[in-house]
């Protein structure tokens, strides 16, 4: 398969991933079965985020033109995804088949049906690509290692995998960083970055920093596309034992119905919850992204952030091929085996 088979198939792709065919549309069903969390809409969410960000021939076109194409034998890559929120690991996978190489995928038992549901659509459009994919339960014969996990899985990875060249991901989350300035429609961005897949990616929002004196008075109105949510079987479930916590302990707390916000340091929230902290100046603000900065996926905000790379409101679940998780260039680890 070369570089232009790869790219040419990708509007194809695209069409499928977005206008679902009958077995697509049961792998959704089946994911949803499968875990109550991938409720059908943000499954679609994911499909349509990556049909716009991964599946444009000229922007993987421009994207490819930054790395060389490999000079030595194929090489087999080990991918053990995460299952927190729909096809998490996809950008990992697109890059080991764009790359030349092999992939092979342990997927999370929490997200076990779309990313085969994926390949086996690529299929149709690319034959062959398939092959170049092997799905397994137990992770052996590789010559590289692309491993996401939590922080205890991570020391697992770090010892396992220390005779091969890797790439090993542990716990992060988005920062939102607010001045006071923002607007209605604004917040009503953010919110996406708060609510998407119920806030358990990487790259939602989990902590914001506010300025002194900072009013929630917008909030309610803001947040209110995502009300539904508090319906939601486990949604509800993780609110109202944190709710229950925060009462027991008496614990400074805003109730929103399905958000409460927290003041708390800690960059990572509970389901259902955001924490906030108040910053006097820009000085502070800098120095508490540097002292967390392995903890932080993205920052989010209106305006630069000195130091940082940011997203706008309402972008941070939709990283674009340049955008690495844990600011790791995948594409030139793998382009440099």
């Amino acid at each position: 398969m070369t570089r232009e088979q790869f790219i040419s198939s990708l509007p194809l792709l695209r069409n499928r991933v977005l206008n679902p065919d009958a077995a697509l549309v049961l792998a959704i069903e089946k994911a949803y079965n499968n875990n109550q969390w991938f409720i059908p809409d943000f499954i679609k969410h994911s499909f349509s985020s990556i049909a716009s960000a991964f599946l444009d021939e000229q922007l993987c076109h421009t994207w490819l033109d930054f790395y060389p194409t490999i000079d030595g034998d194929q090489k087999k890559a080990g991918i053990i995804m995460a299952g927190n929120i729909p096809l998490v690991g996809f950008h990992d996978l697109f890059c080991v088949l764009a790359s030349g190489h092999k992939a092979i995928v342990k997927l999370s038992d929490k997200d076990s049906v779309l990313m085969k549901e994926i390949v086996e659509q690529w299929e149709l459009v690319l034959p062959g690509i398939r092959d170049q994919v092997q799905f397994t339960d137990r992770l052996e014969n590789f010559d590289v290692v692309i491993a996401t996990g939590s922080n205890n899985s991570a020391r697992y990875f770090e010892y396992y995998f220390k005779k091969y060249p890797h790439i090993l991901r542990r716990n992060r989350n988005g920062v939102a960083i607010l001045t006071g300035n923002e607007t209605l429609d604004d917040l009503k961005q953010l919110a996406h970055d708060i609510f998407l897949y119920f806030g358990l990616g990487c790259r939602n929002v989990s902590f914001m920093l506010v300025p002194e004196g900072y009013h929630f008075g917008l909030w309610d109105e803001a947040m209110s596309e995502y009300k539904d949510l508090e319906h939601h079987n486990k949604y509800k479930n993780n609110l109202e034992y944190n709710f229950a916590i925060y009462i027991i302990n008496q614990i400074l707390h805003i109730q929103m119905g399905h958000l409460i916000l927290k003041e708390d340091p800690t960059i990572a929230s509970r389901i259902g919850s955001l924490h906030f902290q108040y910053y006097s100046d820009e000085n502070y603000v800098s120095e508490f992204l540097d002292l967390h900065k392995e903890e932080i996926q993205c920052v989010v905000s209106k305006e630069p952030v000195t130091g940082w790379e940011y997203v706008p409101f309402g972008t941070s679940q939709e990283p674009s091929l340049f955008q690495y998780a844990d600011g790791v260039d995948t594409m030139k680890f793998l382009t440099s085996l």
